[in-house]
């Protein structure tokens, strides 16, 4: 429902202003703030009365009351601007939307389950109003950050998980991402339920899984790679310690507490304005391998943490994974080259080979299809690097719909130790490989 931006706006402005002397009173008296959900029940509160006061001022004038719709509109509008993304947070509440951009206030594209695209409502007035927006949620995040002149980029999480980016005065209008997450898929049955894996490969991974591999799932942009990932984190028992390292928080294992009790994600941060506080992926994945982890979990491999994650894997951090961003399971090896030359060591190919032969075990790629469907392609076993070379099994390879099936043998060494955890070699057999 659109509502009177204007009423909107003087409701807000007043409850603002109540919350805002009851944290002044509250000081001068020396008691405690409140708490966010005391301070939220304490604004439903104040927006109900400001709403009561509206409709006296309003029988008075001669006109009539709010309906019950529009006041519940009224009071959701207020409460959004409070603490969430104003007039956005209705795309974010809605399920049906996966990805939302904002292309300047009244610019708005919103993508949803089916693959289709749709136009959206403006979400601000005016761009200035947009930016102020954002800038508040920055502030109120789980840590404070800036977005300004200075800092014109920014990357945060959402309380509902998702993952929000904005960036300004260096675009012609302020532009808004926000990437939603499916946290209602969380466990490989669910991706075979989805076709996205077929029974042989969920056998197989939940195996790779118990059998403590060092895995890497790699895919393109919207692939699925971290639903993929974190399907895999959640077969993970629940009395390991698990650290995860990411750029934005994404993976959520926040959402599965009672799967992961003992767990740390850790998020990087930029440097402030004197340049100093920042962390980086790299610096993180180092932290995280002092923390007495049973594995450690990087979000996305971009860059130079790639060396602390494969030390991480080479040295007793056995069942670590991460994902990277490639077209092919092959295409992972040029990927991890390009990211060792951009350490500070500039490690050279074979070198770099050497390091991939001894922490990485398997690859599986996924990909986002024509027709909208998140499939795994490929399953590829490291067995080796000779020179320019990283030597490698297709144990699964894509058909002529992409989806992987059985092609190339396992290494003995690889089946013993799947086979130890359970699992069934018939399961690599094309008569059992295949998709239902």
């Amino acid at each position: 429902m659109i509502v009177d931006s204007t009423l909107v706006n003087n409701l807000h402005a007043a409850v603002g202003e109540a919350l805002n002397q009851r944290d002044t009173e509250a000081e001068a008296a020396g008691r405690r703030s409140l708490s966010n959900d005391d301070r939220r029940q304490l604004a439903r509160m104040l927006i109900q009365q400001e709403l009561k006061k509206l409709d006296t001022r309003r029988l008075k004038d001669g006109l009539a009351a709010l309906g019950e719709g529009t006041a519940a509109a009224l009071a959701t509008n207020v409460f959004n601007r409070l603490f969430g993304l104003g007039r956005l947070q209705q795309y974010v509440d809605d399920p049906q939307y996966t990805d939302i951009v904002v292309n300047g206030c009244d610019v708005v594209w919103l993508s949803k389950l089916d693959g289709t695209k749709v136009r959206g409502e403006a979400v601000a007035d005016t761009d200035d109003e947009l930016i102020e927006m954002i800038q508040t949620a920055a502030r109120r995040g789980r840590s404070e950050q800036r977005w300004d002149p200075a800092s014109p980029e920014l990357n945060m999480q959402l309380p509902t998980g998702d993952r929000l980016h904005a960036i300004a005065w260096v675009a012609g209008r302020p532009s808004i991402s926000i990437r939603r997450h499916n946290f209602a898929i969380f466990r490989t049955d669910q991706l075979l339920e989805r076709s996205t894996i077929s029974e042989a490969l969920f056998h197989l991974l939940n195996a790779m899984v118990k059998a403590r591999f060092n895995i890497i799932v790699a895919g393109g942009t919207g692939a699925g790679k971290t639903t993929l990932l974190r399907c895999l984190i959640n077969e993970i028992p629940a009395n390991e310690r698990l650290v995860t390292v990411e750029d934005s928080l994404e993976i959520g294992l926040e959402h599965f507490q009672e799967l992961h009790p003992d767990f740390v994600d850790l998020e990087t941060r930029n440097p402030n304005i004197e340049g100093v506080g920042g962390f980086t992926m790299a610096a993180l994945t180092k932290s995280g391998l002092r923390m007495s982890p049973s594995r450690v979990i990087v979000g996305e491999v971009r860059g130079a943490e790639a060396l602390p994650m494969m030390q991480a894997m080479s040295q007793g951090n056995d069942g670590s994974m991460c994902t990277i961003h490639a077209d092919s399971s092959a295409g992972v090896f040029g990927r991890l080259q390009m990211y060792m030359a951009m350490t500070e060591e500039r490690f050279d190919v074979e070198t770099t080979n050497l390091m991939v032969s001894n922490a990485i075990n398997f690859v599986v790629h996924i990909v986002k299809t024509d027709d909208n469907e998140r499939v795994l392609t490929s399953v590829r076993e490291i067995t080796g690097a000779e020179g320019a070379l990283v030597l490698s099994n297709e144990i699964f390879a894509p058909d002529d719909t992409r989806r992987a099936m059985p092609r190339f043998p396992l290494s003995e060494s690889s089946l013993a130790r799947l086979e130890r955890v359970g699992f069934d070699a018939k399961w690599l057999d094309g008569e059992n490989g295949g998709w239902v």
